[in-house]
């Protein structure tokens, strides 16, 4: 029975952890965007659009054919 007393004291412990995890998260804005993440898988972010990679210029190009370099 003398355990009780150690147990009740331990549990509001916890609980004040919680509740203080809690509003540190609001006070974050943790919770202010719901929706986004639940769709964000359905869109595809990394597409690679046709020309997006740089060329290099004729004088890199030379000097890496130089070196025996490829391109």
């Amino acid at each position: 029975m003398e355990i009780i007393y150690v147990l009740i004291p331990i549990a509001m412990i916890f609980v004040a952890i919680a509740v203080m995890v809690f509003f540190w998260a609001v006070k974050s804005e943790q919770f202010d965007d719901l929706d986004r993440q639940s769709v964000s898988i359905l869109f595809d972010e990394d597409t690679v659009k046709p020309n997006s990679h740089p060329v290099p210029e004729k004088e890199e190009a030379e000097a890496a054919q130089e070196k025996g370099m490829p391109l």
